[in-house]
């Protein structure tokens, strides 16, 4: 299992699909190159990746905290999300919770799954195949240190003309 994390969101309006960016954690500290494994969710679940993200709090639970809170009352966790497997442009995920020494491993969805993990900063896993067959190369150029915005900028457009159907083959 590599450990990811959440690089990037980008949220589209209906009915373009939203994408959460995943990036392996031991190549965002190498200088100038990394994969990213983009995975499509609609806005609702894009939404609630964004409400995890910012960490923002409403005067009622949401259903991620109200799961959460759930948790918490039978004395477990969110112990780590695993990103297993793809197919097409459909990822699966397995979400592990613990109580005490119990370790309960669930099938999620994806974005259930990382919002929760995100909201509880419980690790994120992929499996070694699944990142071989769904990361895309993303090549950074740092020619100067203003080029970030640049870079951000030329990193969004490579997402936004990626699509579900470049995952199938």
């Amino acid at each position: 299992m590599i450990p990811v994390t959440v690089q990037t969101l980008i949220v589209s309006a209906a009915p373009s699909p939203s994408i959460i960016v995943l990036q392996p954690v031991e190549e965002i500290v190498q200088e100038g190159k990394s994969r990213i494994i983009p995975i499509w969710v609609g806005v609702n679940e894009a939404t609630q990746m964004g409400i995890a993200l910012e960490k923002a709090r409403f005067s009622r639970p949401m259903t991620h905290d109200l799961f959460l809170d759930a948790l918490t009352n039978l004395d477990a966790q969110i112990d780590h999300v695993v990103i297993n497997d793809v197919q097409g442009a459909t990822f699966f995920a397995r979400l592990t919770l613990r109580q005490h020494d119990r370790l309960i491993d669930l099938d999620a969805r994806p974005s259930d799954a990382l919002a929760l993990a995100v909201r509880q900063k419980a690790p994120i896993y992929i499996e070694e195949d699944v990142l071989e067959r769904a990361s895309f190369p993303y090549v950074l150029r740092r020619t100067e240190p203003e080029a970030s915005e640049a870079e951000l900028s030329e990193f969004k457009k490579f997402l936004e003309g990626l699509a579900p159907e470049d995952f199938e083959g």
